[in-house]
């Protein structure tokens, strides 16, 4: 009989605060021994030398589109192409559902079809809507995650965006139930009068758009989220910060005492407003990319440890919807879910020596701790689930379409040559990728935050 059902040798293992090469030994999903010369047996043996082994990525911002919309994207292969990134856990946002996860019967909706069909373990969000503050205690009961609200136009038809007094009215009431609210912070009264403006005058180009939506919209909404946020005393969460100034202002509010955490995404770090311009609607998001200085302003931010998490907000559609002379009519996403982690192993440990740990903790371990996740999830540690993503740092590779897993094979990195090739994720000791292979059976499970 063996002593381990897996068992990882050789490879530098990515801890708490440090890298040391050692051992894993993984019995009924987890991780059961971890030290260097690991002795036993095991039905199944990983020669790690040479390799990274990191918690799995925990992307808590994916637009997965389930129920409804599987046309833009599916669990199936959204979670597939998670995992082909090294991801074991992601949070599905209330929208682009249909119908959205607003109460307790869409949020059952979308977990049966999480439970058919994702390959790795799953949470969601529920929506803040005008229409369903009476509907915010079912869906904790249900285990959200947190609820999310758009602060301007969501570009969803039943996903309508919050004025300041149902913003208030819901997180009084969410700051009962003791989960954040995470917010798309853009003001709605700069975006629309600017945007406005553009589409009476016939100016609808890419740099138009980019107009439209500056920075000083981002930061006019998030200084109202955070002077709701401390009134109300309701834990804030600002997802995709698109420079380096909102930081500051959540920092700032931090030292106040507001409860608030940040976000920012992968193409804020590795992309700009002049990609934007030459890759046009691929590349097209909200808030839109900034300029090189303000991308420096983030970076500086995030290598100062100031940035809570970085998620991906892969959003993806179908290419009809990337098609249009109007930009501002072209449907505003980006797929990326696939490559967080080798953008960020790139973008940050090689282009600026910034340490594997803290990479580490912007992907997994801060996330469950924001969140209230069971401890068993975002680091690798005796007790937590075996929960590994295996990385060759050394080896660069070429983004390309054929080997993107989306429903939609598009994103702006095509081309684009990364370090850090995912060479296998193990999700709760079972591999759900290796060679360019995602074919295990669905085995997702639901995770709750503790509360």
């Amino acid at each position: 009989m063996s002593d381990f059902e897996l068992i990882i040798r050789g490879g530098k293992v990515v801890t708490q605060g440090q890298v040391s090469e050692m051992d894993i030994g993984v019995t009924e999903g987890g991780i059961t021994a971890l030290r260097p010369g690991l002795t036993g047996s095991a039905r199944e043996e990983l020669n790690a030398e040479g390799l990274y082994v990191f918690p799995g990525v925990i992307d808590a911002h994916v637009h997965f589109n389930e129920p409804g919309r599987t046309d833009w994207e599916g669990i199936d292969t959204g979670s597939r192409a998670l995992a082909a990134g090294g991801g074991t856990l992601f949070f599905d946002m209330p929208l682009n559902a249909h119908p959205p996860t607003i109460d307790a019967e869409s949020f059952e909706l979308k977990l049966a079809a999480a439970k058919e069909k994702s390959v790795v373990d799953f949470a969601f969000w529920g929506g803040l809507v005008p229409q369903n503050l009476d509907s915010l205690e079912e869906l904790a009961d249900c285990g959200v995650v947190g609820f999310k609200a758009f602060m301007c136009n969501s570009g969803i038809e039943d996903f309508d965006s919050v004025d300041f007094r149902t913003l208030r009215e819901g997180m009084k009431r969410v700051a009962r139930l003791e989960l954040p609210v995470a917010v798309h912070a853009e003001s709605e009264t700069i975006t629309r009068q600017r945007t406005g403006e553009r589409m009476v005058s016939g100016r609808t180009s890419i740099r138009d758009y980019l107009d439209s939506r500056p920075i000083e919209a981002e930061l006019e909404a998030i200084r109202v989220a955070l002077d709701i946020a401390g009134e109300t005393s309701c834990p804030l969460h600002v997802v995709h910060v698109s420079c380096g100034d909102g930081i500051a202002l959540i920092k700032e509010a931090t030292k106040k005492g507001v409860n608030v955490s940040s976000e920012t995404c992968p193409h804020y770090l590795s992309l700009r407003d002049q990609d934007m311009v030459k890759l046009g609607a691929v590349a097209k998001c909200a808030p839109p990319l900034r300029s090189a200085a303000d991308q420096e302003k983030l970076w500086e931010c995030l290598l100062a440890g100031d940035i809570t998490t970085v998620g991906s907000d892969h959003s993806p559609s179908p290419p009809s919807m990337k098609q249009n002379a109007n930009f501002f009519k072209v449907w505003g996403g980006i797929s990326s879910v696939q490559h967080t982690l080798s953008l960020m192993l790139t973008e940050a440990h090689v282009h600026r020596q910034a340490p594997l740990p803290l990479i580490a903790a912007l992907v997994s371990q801060r996330v469950v701790e924001r969140f209230k996740l069971p401890g068993t999830k975002g680091q690798i540690a005796m007790g937590c689930d075996a929960d590994l993503v295996l990385v060759d740092l050394e080896r660069e590779f070429q983004v390309k379409l054929e080997d993107l897993f989306y429903r939609h094979r598009h994103t702006p990195y095509v081309g684009r040559k990364l370090h850090g090739r995912v060479v296998r994720t193990v999700a709760r000791g079972r591999t759900v990728f290796k060679d360019g292979q995602t074919g295990i059976k669905p085995l997702g499970r639901l995770v709750k935050p503790l509360r």
